[in-house]
């Protein structure tokens, strides 16, 4: 199942993603090309480098300082100059652009201050692909400092690319704490944001009973699709207290609360969880009996 929570991580990383081949020498240059996305709107992004590190991904308009949108869309070519700034640093890119194209070199510098940051929070210094991976998926001191004060453990360079990827921020690290949670690991903060986790999801079982609930199992129920009213519509056929280890199985079986009342003759004692996941296992279909 881990490698599930590994897979879907790659996944939400890929909304920025960030690839790379091994190169000693810091690229000399950083190429990118702009296009139209042509159902949201924004714009398509691809920065690639001279180490063949590549980043695409979308923008807004107003993200990249300096677009002229209507020189961008406009028939004919023109100079196109466009900068893209974040706290770990910068690219500032100029080509040519028109018939919403447009394509040219950009300067990549990393930010010294945001580095020095790194380094007073004791994160080690991060090497070039870093520091070009640290912008592409907009990494901020205030994340940084969330998990300091929520007493997680220091981050390395690639769990904080991870996690920026992944759009965790100090309000979800701050909205998990309130619903009384604080993952004793950031590989599980990372399945958390990873599976989408929510304050909201969490609080759904706490008001049916299921407080308690690990953050293991969270995630095992997230995996599987189990919600609050999942449960609750259990409790209504008179399932009371099913405990995780029920759930997982009659969830993991398919075994819905609907199936069970079309199975359930009138009168007839409802049966445990235990022979319903006996019956479906061996192949039974609970709406036959209608």
């Amino acid at each position: 199942m881990y490698r599930l929570f590994a897979f879907l991580a790659v996944l939400a990383f890929s909304a920025a993603a960030v690839t790379s081949a091994t190169s000693p020498d810091r690229p000399d240059t950083v190429s990118f090309t702009l296009q139209p996305e042509s159902t949201s709107g924004q714009i398509k992004a691809r920065f690639y480098r001279d180490d063949n590190q590549t980043w695409s991904t979308r923008f807004s308009a107003t993200d990249l300082s300096g677009l002229d949108v209507d020189r961008f869309h406009a028939a004919g070519s023109g100079p196109v100059q466009v900068a893209l700034v974040r706290e770990a640093g910068r690219l500032d890119c100029a080509g040519r652009g028109g018939d919403s194209e447009a394509s040219g070199s950009c300067r990549f510098a990393s930010d010294p201050d945001f580095l020095a940051f790194l380094d007073r929070h004791g994160i080690e210094r991060p090497d070039d692909k870093d520091e070009f991976a640290l912008v592409a998926v907009d990494a901020r001191r205030s994340l940084v400092e969330a998990l300091d004060a929520a007493d997680y453990p220091t981050p390395d360079v690639d769990k904080l690319i991870a996690l920026a990827a992944l759009g965790v921020d100090s309000a979800y690290i701050a909205d998990l704490a309130r619903a009384g949670y604080r993952p004793s690991t950031l590989d599980v903060l990372v399945q958390f944001k990873a599976l989408g986790i929510s304050a909201d999801f969490i609080r759904g079982f706490a008001s049916g009973g299921y407080g308690d609930l690990s953050p293991e199992e969270l995630v095992q129920f997230r995996a599987l699709g189990i919600d609050a009213g999942y449960i609750a519509g259990f409790e209504r056929l008179g399932y009371r207290d099913l405990d995780v280890h029920e759930l997982v199985q009659l969830k993991a079986l398919g075994i819905t609360p609907d199936d069970v009342r079309s199975f359930q003759r009138d009168g007839e004692s409802l049966p445990s969880p235990e022979k319903l996941v006996r019956m479906r296992a061996l192949g039974h279909m609970f709406g036959a009996r209608r």
